[in-house]
């Protein structure tokens, strides 16, 4: 059986970025009604907005609690919401996460990749 290296906080902090990028790039001039209309950016949105979710839940404890400015079990409720409550989603909040949610927290992202001693922190936590 073959085990797969573990993804540090570090690849999954790159994975918000590149979905966020994904969602701003795609909304960019797109109107709440060409979100509801247009069914394959409707997917790809919520996709990478799922993407985000998860790459947040899986963030080890650690960082988590060491950013709590970051509301992390939010980030990782919206995609349980989105998956398991797919039903019921409100597509007003969802627009709202991706037009201003997620702008902000890829700024946020941006900082922890910039200013954190990545080196140090996978040696500390044991992540190399």
């Amino acid at each position: 059986m073959c085990m797969r290296e573990p993804i540090r906080d570090r690849e999954r902090l790159q994975h918000i970025i590149e979905a966020a990028d994904t969602i701003m790039e795609h909304t960019k001039g797109v109107s709440f009604e060409t979100f509801l209309s247009d069914k394959l950016l409707y997917g790809a949105l919520i996709y990478y907005t799922m993407v985000i979710g998860e790459a947040g839940y899986k963030l080890s404890r650690e960082f988590t609690e060491g950013y709590n400015d970051t509301p992390w079990s939010d980030i990782a409720g919206m995609r349980h919401h989105i998956v398991h409550g797919y039903y019921k989603v409100d597509n007003r909040v969802v627009w709202n996460i991706i037009t201003n949610d997620i702008p902000a927290l890829r700024v946020r992202v941006q900082k922890y990749l910039d200013e954190i001693d990545w080196a140090k922190w996978e040696i500390q936590h044991k992540q190399y």
